[in-house]
């Protein structure tokens, strides 16, 4: 396995014929390859164009949205979306990183309408609101549960 790379320039350099790092090369707040694969962070205003355009890049399927909560650091989100290119065979994962007192970004539902369950997954496991979702509701818990049972100061026993 080749060494990670954690340095946003070192990535760009070790990959100047990426299709994907050369459609991000405008919106990319960090980058690194790490277990043979690469990461890039962009701001929570540009994940729409993000997505498009890697998809203009050639990465044709999103195959997952989820979150981790980080809590009690801030950023306290993170959310990730693996995105593949079928045709080049390869992986990348676009990363936002959201503060916990303003845990909302754009959804992805327009580029990829896939995205729909992911993010009402994250919705409702997190509380991380997703403005535009066409169908922002509750998926995994019952309409009437309260609060969020994946955050991690989420009590042991939910709220009683």
């Amino acid at each position: 396995m080749e060494p990670a790379i954690l340095d946003t320039q070192a990535v760009f350099d070790k990959f100047p014929e990426e299709p994907a790092l050369k459609a991000l090369a405008d919106l990319t707040v960090a980058a690194k390859y790490d277990r043979e694969e690469l990461t890039v962070t962009v701001a929570r205003e540009n994940i729409i164009a993000a997505c498009e355009a890697v998809k203009q890049a050639g990465y044709n399927f999103l195959e997952d949205v989820t979150a981790v909560d980080w809590y009690p650091s801030e950023p306290r989100f993170q959310i990730s979306y693996s995105i593949l290119s079928l045709s080049l065979k390869r992986r990348i994962r676009l990363v936002v990183r959201l503060a916990g007192e303003d845990a909302s970004l754009d959804s992805i539902t327009s580029v990829w309408p896939s995205a729909n369950f992911y993010e009402r997954e994250v919705f409702d496991l997190f509380g991380v609101h997703f403005g535009g979702h066409p169908n922002l509701r509750r998926i995994m818990m019952p309409e009437d549960w309260k609060g969020h049972p994946l955050r991690k100061d989420y009590p042991v026993e939910g709220y009683r």
